[in-house]
């Protein structure tokens, strides 16, 4: 059976950026692609990317569930909060409500971010870690972020699938490591990262350059006879527990911009 899709935060960075390229993207047969909005206006601008609107009172889990199963949606890709996880419950619930209804096959994506991964939320960074790992889950369940933000991020991922998994509802949780540049949208097209470090940045009166230049030789290996990579001995490796110079001054004038010369 064909699939019904609902995409939230169309008139957000990802989500508008998604709907642009949706077109070309030769997608198999599915039945009507939804998007979320808020207005009237942004009704009108969905249109144009061939998509219908869609409006819900997020507040009213019932209202939500009776939405979403009159429109017969049965793929939702959820842009628009990866911290709480309130919202993204009512719409696992209203999936799971089509599927008993149709017995036709449910999705749910929930976005969160690449730092949900990192030490920044408790986990260890000795060893990489894979996206096909099948501990990930565990190792989610199990982090003690140092930071409030992430363990609720966290918990939101948590949420979501165990949510899904007690639905029957087949859960995901994408992860983009890295959003940037403009967006291509009819909405917002600038990344909340590169507003938050503008606010920064000017809160602080200073610009930090962190993009240390890193000066790479090669040995030969004394044991397989090959060659592997090693830092020369001016690379920007040797002053990572330094704090960068300020690239820029409240009176305007250019500081060092690196410790590490080539």
């Amino acid at each position: 059976m064909s699939h019904t899709i609902l995409i939230t935060g169309a008139f957000g960075y990802l989500g508008g950026t998604l709907l642009a390229h949706l077109g070309a993207a030769r997608l198999p047969a599915h039945n009507k692609l939804y998007a979320l909005v808020r207005s009237t206006e942004q009704g009108e601008a969905v249109k144009q990317y061939g998509a219908e609107p869609l409006i819900l009172d997020r507040q009213d889990e019932d209202s939500v569930i009776k939405c979403v199963f009159n429109a017969g949606i049965t793929i939702i890709y959820f842009l628009i909060d990866s911290r709480s996880s309130d919202f993204q419950v009512s719409m696992i619930k209203a999936l799971a409500e089509v599927r008993k209804q149709t017995g036709q096959g449910v999705h749910f994506l929930h976005t969160t971010g690449g730092k949900m991964f990192s030490s920044h939320s408790g986990h260890p960074t000795d060893s990489p870690l894979l996206d096909s790992s099948p501990t990930l889950y565990d190792l989610q369940k199990s982090s003690r972020p140092p930071h409030a933000i992430m363990a609720q991020a966290i918990n939101t991922n948590n949420t979501v699938i165990e949510t899904a998994e007690a639905y029957g509802v087949k859960g995901y949780i994408f992860v983009p490591c890295i959003v940037y540049g403009k967006g291509e949208g009819f909405g917002n097209r600038i990344s909340i990262q590169t507003t938050a470090i503008l606010r920064a940045a000017k809160k602080i009166r200073r610009v930090y350059k962190v993009d240390l230049v890193c000066v790479m030789g090669y040995r030969r290996s004394r044991t397989a006879g090959l060659k592997d990579f090693r830092t020369g001995p001016r690379s920007g490796l040797e002053n990572l527990s330094k704090p960068p110079r300020p690239v820029w001054s409240p009176n305007g004038s250019l500081a060092n911009r690196s410790r590490v010369s080539s």
